[in-house]
């Protein structure tokens, strides 16, 4: 009985470790291109587009931004982000699906602040810039379209940024 307890163990643990087979992807950062089709549900699973007055769009693809830009994003009233016309987005598409639903997600549930969440790879890897990875990257959006690409690395320079 152990050894099917442990079986299936592991059989979970192993298919949220499923190969992660990328696909050519096109970079969806760049500057002059439109952000109109970008829609990720939050962390309750609710989808979210950006709007037209939307201004800036915070991607975190690291564990450490993410936390870094929540320990900022908490400190401030839950409106924060709306006041500031901005959307944040966290990449979890590194995790194990199994750790994703266990543990990240909950996580990000006791959050007030809106959690956009990438949990597909090829998805990351388009709007992701590699080189800059450990970093947040800040988008200026002017009625969907990029206008500057910014990066920061510390909640005061995030505070700035908005």
């Amino acid at each position: 009985m152990k050894n099917i307890v442990l079986g299936l163990v592991l059989a979970m643990f192993f298919l949220g470790c499923g190969d992660k087979s990328n696909v050519e992807v096109t970079k969806q950062t760049v500057v002059g291109n439109s952000l109109e089709k970008l829609t990720l549900n939050d962390q309750f699973g609710e989808p979210h587009s950006l709007r037209p007055d939307t201004k800036r769009v915070i991607f975190a693809f690291s564990k450490e931004m993410g936390h870094l830009s929540n320990d900022f994003f908490v400190k401030q009233d839950p409106g924060y982000l709306a006041e500031h016309q901005a959307l944040f987005i966290a990449n979890v598409s590194a995790a194990p699906s199994l750790i994703r639903s266990m543990f990240i997600i909950p996580g990000l549930k006791e959050f007030k602040h809106t959690v956009l969440v990438i949990d597909d790879e090829n998805i990351a890897a388009s709007y992701r810039i590699d080189a800059h990875q450990d970093v947040l990257m800040i988008l200026d959006v002017n009625d969907y379209i990029i206008e500057n690409i910014r990066y920061v690395n510390s909640e005061e320079e995030l505070a700035k940024a908005l």
